[in-house]
């Protein structure tokens, strides 16, 4: 059965991930995004103490 021999498979495998991690990566990281996030402004709401009944 020739699907049970590695030694073709497995030089498939090694060149295809030496491509996913030497090629994609750096595609990925150089993408550009239209729009970047705004950061939010952040709001401190001043509470206020509740006053207990029973005190």
């Amino acid at each position: 059965m020739p699907q049970l021999n590695p030694h073709p498979w497995f030089i498939i495998l090694v060149f295809s991930w030496m491509i996913f991690l030497s090629i994609l990566p750096k595609k990925i990281t150089h993408h550009l995004f239209n729009d970047k996030p705004a950061p939010k402004t952040i709001k401190k709401t001043k509470t206020e103490s509740w006053s207990w009944p029973w005190t």
